[in-house]
């Protein structure tokens, strides 16, 4: 079948979490399953320079922004053949981030117009229309309000992902004719209107034909007050559409066995690569070289949402046990103070690196013992899968995608890939550390079988492909 992909971020060129990741590795896994994928991205200011070099100047056309007239400029890229268009527009793009500015609700209106008449001009009619969050998500109200007399859209589908409920795309209600230009009929009537305004999120609810989230818990959560982020109604209205499937790891970049970034190679059949890189990560970081000690790592975005609140709490507790930790990330203004402060409180036990670092994140994941996630909420995480794919066993809040894809230790049967506890709350999450660096500590044999069966999970995107094909033919039903 031909699938179309519009997003804001791609790895590799640019991404800020896991939706770049998301929309980097599927399409990828989908074109090996002998299926049509293109790819349409904004051609933003962050874009390296060596990809850029590689992309040719299809044409350019107008878009109507309302009654602005926008120029629209197609760069065609194939790369890992897949199949890439990004949209030119120096006056919305060519800028040093991808969100945050004042007028982000007119930047990806132009680009989902721009996406919706790219497809004719190209032409790549996709049978599948996929859409991710809120900066793509009223391409399938467009598509049955605005362009609906177009007689090849008619047969389209569309499939929404929600990677993150939180961002929804809040708008004043005059952006529908400002810049979409349509009328307000659908926000009188309620269909898309949240509060005074509407909101591009809800608007793909209502329209998409398909609806899904990025794992199996995530997909419940959301239909609940404390996740849904006020639209927790609709979702449940409309969940015989609503479903979850859990992301995948790129396994061509995550492989202990030919991972580049480290300096050590090994595999579940032999872990003495992981001691070495263990030894090189305590020497890189400064760290007492001290190979049973349990080393703990944080790599992550230090905000809330996160849980980082909980580690502050209980950051002098964990300090007293036989254990080293190592946090790399960059976040909010007050976590990281307090992490710089500790670093330099225990310089033997604690390691900080206040930075975004592709490369010393790789060896954290294959030097690091445990691996720390305590989120507040999370629609997948991809993090903790591959950290057991580097044999580092996470220690996690079991919400959402965390929940889906660790399995606790549990000692009666001595199975498990990884500790977990249930409730959001800082003694709760020291005891699951404390019992993983116990584990560790007093029963080595255990702790390799553990990390065995860790490393033994698939979360490659064969699987998660599979079932993005069979929501596909469900919605082409």
């Amino acid at each position: 079948m031909n699938v179309l992909f519009a997003a804001a971020e791609c790895a590799p060129f640019f991404k800020t979490g896991g939706l770049g990741d998301v929309v980097g590795a599927l399409p990828k896994e989908l074109v090996r399953q002998n299926q049509e994928v293109v790819v349409v991205l904004p051609y933003f200011k962050n874009l390296p320079e060596h990809y850029r070099q590689q992309c040719e100047h299809v044409f350019d056309f107008t878009v109507n922004v309302g009654w602005r007239q926008q120029y629209c400029g197609v760069k065609r890229l194939v790369y890992q053949k897949v199949t890439y268009y990004f949209i030119d527009n120096l006056y919305y793009f060519d800028r040093d981030g991808i969100y945050g500015y004042y007028d982000d609700g007119e930047r990806f209106a132009f680009f989902q117009l721009a996406v919706i008449e790219l497809m004719e001009r190209v032409g790549f009619i996709p049978d599948i229309l996929h859409v991710h969050d809120y900066h793509t998500a009223m391409i399938p109200f467009l598509l049955k309000e605005k362009y609906h007399w177009i007689e090849a859209y008619r047969s389209i589908k569309t499939v929404l992902t929600i990677h993150n409920m939180e961002f929804q795309g809040q708008c004043d209600s005059q952006v529908l004719p400002e810049l979409f230009g349509v009328g307000t009929e659908r926000f009188v009537d309620g269909t898309i209107r949240f509060h005074d305004g509407i909101n591009f999120l809800k608007a793909g609810i209502m329209y998409a034909d398909r609806i899904n989230t990025v794992s199996p818990s995530y997909a419940e959560e959301i239909k609940t007050p404390e996740f849904g982020f006020g639209l927790d109604g609709i979702l449940r209205a409309e969940s015989g559409k609503l479903s979850g499937i859990l992301n995948g790891i790129d396994y061509d970049i995550n492989d202990p066995e030919t991972d580049p970034h480290i300096p050590a190679h090994f595999s579940r059949a032999d872990l003495s690569g992981k001691k070495q890189n263990k030894d090189y990560l305590q020497q890189l970081m400064n760290l007492p070289v001290r190979p049973d000690t349990p080393l703990v790592a944080v790599v992550s975005r230090l905000t809330r949402q996160k849980g980082f609140q909980l580690l502050v709490d209980e950051f002098e507790n964990l300090m007293q046990l036989d254990c080293q930790l190592v946090v790399l990330g960059t976040g909010d203004a007050d976590f990281e103070q307090f992490f710089r402060y500790m670093g330099d409180k225990y310089p033997d036990k604690c390691a900080i690196r206040i930075q975004f670092d592709v490369s010393l994140a790789q060896k954290i994941y294959a030097g690091a013992d445990i691996f720390l996630m305590p989120s507040a909420f999370e629609p997948c995480g991809l993090s903790q899968m591959i950290a057991m794919r580097y044999g580092t066993l996470p220690v996690v809040h079991e919400i959402g995608g965390l929940k889906d894809t660790v399995q606790p230790f549990n000692p009666a049967t001595q199975t498990g890939t990884g500790f977990g506890f249930a409730a959001f709350q800082g003694f709760y999450m020291m005891h699951a550390l404390t019992l993983a660096i116990n584990t560790f500590l007093s029963d080595q044999p255990l702790w390799l079988q553990l990390v065995d069966q860790a490393m033994a999970r698939d979360f490659g995107w064969t699987r998660s492909c599979e079932d993005y094909l069979a929501l596909y033919r469900d919605a082409l039903k």
